[in-house]
C-alpha cells in the first residue's frame, strides 16, 4: 500500500513538469561518518532543497532525490542491538510527506530501478589553500584529491567504498569536488550532467541557500516522523504524562501544507529538558552545566511554570540520572524506556526520535547549548506554534542565572496560498 502511494506521489509530480518527454535523473548523497543523526537531518533539508529547485528550473529533467539509507553513528551505542545499518528512512520519517516536496525515493527503490551502480561520485573537499586573499566566494572546481581518495578500483574498474554497507554497490566514475559555499552553487553542473546518477560524497561542505526562508521550513515541516512512532509516543505522553494533542492544543495537519500555528501558550502539563552528557562533559567545559546545577535551575522552572512533572531526554548515563532525580524529589522526573520490542525494531534512532516527540509537546522546554538534538525539538514546536519563551531557553553553566541562549530561528510559513508544486516559482530572504 506503501509502495502504491508512493508511486502515485512521484507520478502526481512527473504530471506537474507538463512534458512527454523528461530525462530522469537520481541525487545521492552521504555525510561524514563522524556527523550525529540531527546533523544529517539538516544536512538532508540542504539537499532535499537544493533537487527541489532543479526541478523548479528544469523543462525536461526530473530529479530524484535518493534518501541515503542511515547506517551506525556515534551516539548509537546499544550494542546488543548488533549492526545498526542499511536502515530505510521510512523506518524514522513519513517518506510521503517529503515527497510532497521534492521527488525522494528509498536507496533499495533506486536499487530496483536502476541496479547497484551509481554513475558518477564526488567527493565533496575545500581548496587547497582556503579562502583567496582572505575573500569567501562561491566556486567549485573538480580537483586533485587533498586527502588520499576513499574510493577505490576494483578489479572490474568499478570504484568501491562505503556505500551504507551494501556490499554489491560499486561507481562507474569517481572524482574529487572542491567546493566553496552554498547548494547552489552546484545547480549548473548538476543539470549539465550527463550521467543519470550522481553522488555528493561529504555533503555537509554545502551550505544551506537561504538558511530559516521559506523552502527550509517547507522542508522542514515536510520531515514529519513515521505515524508509528507519533503513536508510541502519544501512548506515552496519555499514559504518563496526562497529555494529548486534543488537550494539549498541539494537533497538526496531516498534509503539512495545510498547516498553520498561530504562536499561544500550549503543550501538556510537564516540562521537559534536553540534559546533554556524553561527550559534551569533555567536549563542553564551561558551557553546560553539572547535574546539580542543571537540577537547580530546573527547581527554579518547575516553580516558575508552576508544573510537577518533569520529562527528561537525555544521554546521562543511569547513575547520573538518578542523581540528577535525586535532587528534584519534590517532582515527578521521569525518562521514557523502551520495551525490548521497540527497541529492537526501531533501534537508538528511533529512540532519540520518541525524545524529541515527547519533549516538544512540553509545557516548557530548555535545551543544552548549541544541540542539534536540541534545535530538532525547538523547529518541532515552532510548527506547533508555542511561544518562543517557553522554547527557545537553554541551560546555562554553573554559576551562572543568564547565559547565552543561541538563535531563536522563527518559523516562516510562506504566503497563505503558498503553492508547493513543482510549477511554483522559488521564494527566499536575504538574511
Amino acid at each position: 500500500m506503501f509502495k502504491n502511494a508512493l508511486l502515485l506521489l512521484i507520478l502526481a509530480f512527473l504530471a506537474e513538469t507538463h512534458s512527454e518527454t523528461l530525462k530522469e535523473k537520481y541525487i545521492l548523497y552521504d555525510v561524514n561518518p563522524g556527523e550525529g543523526f540531527n546533523l544529517r537531518r539538516d544536512v538532508f533539508m540542504r539537499v532535499a532543497v537544493m533537487v527541489r529547485k532543479l526541478n523548479l528550473a528544469s523543462s525536461d529533467t526530473r530529479f530524484t532525490l535518493v534518501l541515503p539509507p542511515w547506517g551506525h553513528l556515534y551516539h548509537w551505542k546499544s550494542r546488543d542491538l548488533g549492526k545498526q545499518t542499511q536502515i530505510p528512512w521510512g523506518l524514522f520519517f513519513d517518506v510521503e510527506s517529503i515527497s510532497l516536496f521534492v521527488p525522494a525515493i528509498e536507496f533499495t527503490d533506486y536499487q530496483a530501478l536502476l541496479g547497484s551502480n551509481i554513475d558518477v561520485v564526488y567527493y565533496l573537499q575545500g581548496f587547497a589553500g582556503g579562502w583567496k586573499d582572505g575573500k569567501f566566494e562561491e566556486k567549485f572546481q573538480v580537483a586533485k584529491c587533498l586527502q588520499p581518495p576513499e574510493y577505490q578500483k576494483d578489479e572490474t574498474g568499478l570504484y568501491e567504498g562505503y556505500f551504507w554497507d551494501f556490499d554489491n554497490v560499486r561507481a562507474v566514475k569517481f572524482d574529487c569536488l572542491s567546493v566553496q559555499g552554498s547548494t547552489r552553487v552546484l545547480q549548473k553542473f548538476l543539470e549539465e550532467s550527463p550521467e543519470t546518477s550522481i553522488m555528493l560524497d561529504r555533503a555537509e561542505s554545502l551550505l544551506h541557500d537561504f538558511f530559516g526562508d521559506v523552502n527550509y521550513w517547507g522542508i522542514r515541516r515536510a520531515m514529519k516522523f513515521s505515524s508509528e512512532l507519533a503513536k508510541i509516543s502519544n501512548q506515552f505522553r496519555e499514559s504518563k504524562l496526562d497529555s494529548s494533542d486534543e488537550k494539549d492544543d498541539t494537533i497538526v495537519k496531516d498534509d503539512w501544507r495545510e498547516h498553520r500555528a498561530g504562536r499561544r501558550i500550549r503543550g501538556g502539563p510537564f516540562a521537559c529538558v534536553h540534559l546533554r552528557r556524553g561527550d559534551y562533559v569533555r567536549a563542553r567545559v564551561g558551557q553546560i552545566p553539572s547535574i546539580k546545577g542543571a537540577a537547580d535551575q530546573l527547581d527554579v522552572k518547575m516553580k516558575e511554570y508552576d508544573l510537577g512533572t518533569l520529562y527528561v531526554a537525555t544521554d546521562a548515563s543511569n547513575t547520573e540520572f538518578e542523581e540528577f532525580r535525586s535532587y528534584l524529589k519534590q517532582y515527578k522526573v521521569l525518562k521514557y524506556n523502551p520495551t525490548h520490542d521497540v527497541k529492537t525494531k526501531y533501534m537508538d534512532g528511533g529512540i532519540a526520535i520518541l525524545d524529541q516527540l515527547i519533549c516538544s509537546h512540553a509545557k516548557y522546554f530548555i535545551g543544552s547549548y548549541e544541540s542539534t538534538f536540541s534545535f530538532r525539538i525547538q523547529e518541532e514546536r515552532e510548527i506547533m506554534g508555542f511561544p518562543l519563551k517557553t522554547t527557545f531557553d537553554m541551560l546555562c553553566p554553573d554559576g551562572r542565572k543568564q547565559c547565552e541562549k543561541g538563535s531563536q530561528w522563527k518559523i516562516d510559513w510562506g504566503t497563505r496560498d503558498q503553492d508547493w508544486s513543482l510549477s511554483a516559482p522559488v521564494q527566499h530572504a536575504e538574511l
